[in-house]
């Protein structure tokens, strides 16, 4: 691996998230109703990656696993289940499904996506009613994953590089668990 590589490569990666931030403030200012810009910020960055050869696959993995555990977060929330009970039980569910759908490479993106719409305030962000924070939390989790997704493509469509040997064997090691 070369110095110059590691640090075109480390370049990029900053650059991406650097534009995943400034990209996340307007949406959240022209839709700041609807979308937390917190949790978006923090999705951009879960699918975000610094690889090169396969930053794209990995991303739609990731939002494949942002989808698994938002989508079992509301589930929890449907159920009613009490807390802490309910973390625990979306973390099982959302670690199956990813399992069984083959996508233990996200299963960090997936608890992460679960915890942020589990961990919602009834009724403090966007609006009087129970479920306005949790619905805003989920337009969050799904813009913030489009978002990456739109960078990672843009990046890695003007920027032909591929990873050092470090960072991909990292990547390999965080799919298989």
């Amino acid at each position: 691996m070369t110095l110059s590589l590691r640090n075109k490569t480390l370049a990029i990666y900053a650059a991406k998230c650097v534009t995943g931030i400034f990209l996340c403030f307007p949406i959240f200012i022209f839709l700041n109703q609807w979308v937390d810009y917190t949790w978006s910020l923090i999705s951009v960055m879960l699918v975000l990656s610094p690889e090169g050869k396969d930053a794209l696959a990995l991303a739609l993995t990731r939002i494949k696993a942002n989808f698994v555990g938002a989508g079992t977060g509301l589930l929890i929330l449907l159920l009613q289940i009490p807390s802490p009970w309910n973390l625990a039980a979306g973390a099982i569910i959302s670690l199956f499904i990813c399992d069984r759908l083959k996508l233990n490479a996200g299963a960090r993106s997936t608890l992460a996506a679960m915890i942020i719409i589990l961990l919602h305030q009834e009724g403090t962000f966007a609006g009087p009613h129970p479920w306005d924070s949790a619905l805003s939390r989920i337009i969050a989790v799904v813009s913030g994953c489009l978002l990456g997704l739109l960078i990672t493509y843009v990046f890695h469509s003007i920027f032909k590089i591929n990873a050092p040997v470090a960072v991909t064997e990292a990547a390999t090691k965080e799919r298989e668990g």
